[in-house]
C-alpha cells in the first residue's frame, strides 16, 4: 500500500494551535436541522469551535483533524467529551463507505493544495449514506486576503506563517462535488473592522446531497 505523502502545512497548523492555544473566535455558523441519532462527521474540526454548537444537538458525532494540536485541544474541552475525535487525513477518511448522515467541510479545502482537493471531495462524497448531506463552506476569491501572502499555485497563497489558503469560485465548488446533488449555493460577505478600516470577508457556502 503506498502512503500518501504528509500534507506540507500540517506542521504550519500544529505550531500555530500549540502556540496559540484556541484560535477561532465568534460563533458557529447555525447548524441544519438533522434527525436525533444522525452520524454526522466534522472534517477539519480545528480547536472544536462548530463542535461546540454540535454537542446541544441528540447527534452521534465524530471529529477528525490532521492537526494533532488541533484533536488535543478538543480533547481537553470538557464540554466535548461527548464527541470522538481523531487525528487523520481529509484525503484517507477513516471510515466504510455510506456510513454518514452528515458531513461537514468548513474551512478545509481551500487549506489543501490542489492536488489535493479533488480527494477531499471524493473521499466526502464516499462516506456519505444515500440521502446524506455535505455541508460546504470555504473563503471566496472576493475575500479581502484573496490577493495577500505568496502565490504558490493558481488562487492559493502562503502566509508567513506557512498555512495556505485556496480561494474558491461557485463554479470551482460546483466542480468538486459532481458526485452530489447540489442543493444550493451562495456566497455570504460580511465588513470586518480593523483600526477604522472596513475589510470584506466572504465565503462560498453550499449543500449537496448524495442520492
Amino acid at each position: 500500500m503506498t502512503r500518501r505523502a504528509r500534507p506540507p502545512c500540517r506542521e504550519s497548523w500544529d505550531r500555530e494551535y500549540r502556540s496559540r492555544g484556541r484560535r477561532f473566535g465568534g460563533a458557529p455558523p447555525d447548524l441544519p436541522a438533522l434527525h436525533t441519532g444522525a452520524v454526522v462527521l466534522e472534517t477539519g474540526c480545528g480547536d472544536g469551535k462548530t463542535l461546540s454548537a454540535m454537542v446541544a444537538r441528540e447527534w452521534e458525532i465524530l471529529a477528525i483533524d490532521f492537526s494533532r494540536e488541533a484533536i488535543r485541544l478538543c480533547r481537553k474541552n470538557p464540554a466535548l467529551r461527548t464527541v470522538s475525535s481523531l487525528i487523520a487525513d481529509a484525503g484517507m477518511l477513516p471510515l466504510a463507505g455510506c456510513s454518514c448522515d452528515a458531513v461537514f467541510l468548513s474551512h478545509v479545502i481551500g487549506h489543501a493544495p490542489e492536488a489535493e482537493r479533488a480527494v477531499i471531495a471524493t473521499e466526502s462524497a464516499r462516506v456519505l449514506k444515500p440521502g446524506g448531506r455535505l455541508f460546504f463552506r470555504d473563503f471566496s476569491t472576493k475575500d479581502f486576503r484573496a490577493g495577500a501572502g505568496t502565490l504558490t499555485e493558481p488562487g492559493t497563497r502562503a502566509r508567513g506563517d506557512g498555512i495556505i489558503t485556496h480561494y474558491l469560485t461557485e463554479e470551482e465548488v460546483r466542480d468538486l462535488f459532481t458526485d452530489l446533488i447540489l442543493v444550493f449555493i451562495r456566497e455570504d460577505s460580511w465588513v470586518l473592522r480593523v483600526k477604522r478600516e472596513e475589510l470584506r470577508r466572504a465565503e462560498i457556502v453550499a449543500e449537496f446531497l448524495k442520492e
